[in-house]
């Protein structure tokens, strides 16, 4: 049975929806990233970057959202994509790990959390954000999926935070990439994202935004004990 370490944020959402899309078995166990549970020794044996999500399968410990995606599909041979797709497949998967996601975690957090009068920032963040956004809009144009002709775990990968669009951007969310909303639309109507998004919602995961959240969430932003 996969152990999986959840909280209801983008990344661990796309592992809760590969996870419906599979069928694999799995045990939840949450982990509330509000009150730093994140950052218990015995969590940061399974991920020693104090973050989610997480899995652990008998013996293998795996982290990072891709990572586990690739890991389950390979295990699985499910959502793999074609053999002759692999090195498409791990371009856009790296794109999404190393440009999409982390540029839409800092546009939220300067948009939303930072200090005032952080300008230059909010600027920087919320423009390499929408170009990810515009990157992938044009490479979805007359497409239906991210890789090859098929529903992958790319599509399921980047499904996490596109999720979050207007979040990232603002209220115009996917209104100027066209070809994003298109897609968004047609993974929205599989039934596995309501049964994703049904995860972990009869857990009382702490909401308020408090010092103890802050200093959790963003633990560099502070001097260490």
């Amino acid at each position: 049975m996969i152990k999986f370490y959840f909280h209801h944020t983008p990344n661990p959402m796309k592992v809760a929806l590969f996870l419906e899309e599979t069928g694999l078995p799995f045990e939840l166990i949450p982990l509330d990233t509000l009150k730093g549970e994140q950052h218990t020794p015995e969590y940061k044996l399974i991920n020693p970057n104090a973050k989610a999500p997480a899995i652990v399968d008998g013996e293998t410990r795996v982290f990072d959202s891709n990572a586990i995606l690739m890991y389950l599909s390979e295990k699985s041979g499910k959502l793999a994509g074609k053999p002759e797709d692999r090195a498409e497949m791990l371009s856009w998967l790296m794109f999404i790990a190393s440009g999409l996601g982390p540029y839409s975690g800092q546009s939220v957090h300067f948009r939303h959390a930072a200090p005032d009068n952080l300008d230059y920032a909010v600027n920087r963040y919320l423009r390499e954000a929408q170009r990810h956004y515009e990157v992938l809009d044009t490479h979805m144009e007359g497409r239906d999926y991210i890789v090859g002709n098929e529903y992958t775990i790319a599509d399921v990968s980047a499904w996490g935070w596109i999720d979050k669009a207007t979040v990232v951007l603002g209220e115009e969310g996917l209104a100027p990439y066209p070809n994003l909303q298109r897609w968004f639309n047609s993974i929205e109507s599989r039934p596995a994202v309501a049964r994703a998004r049904a995860i972990g919602t009869d857990v009382e995961f702490k909401k308020e935004f408090d010092e103890e959240a802050k200093r959790a969430f963003f633990p560099s932003n502070y001097p260490k004990a």
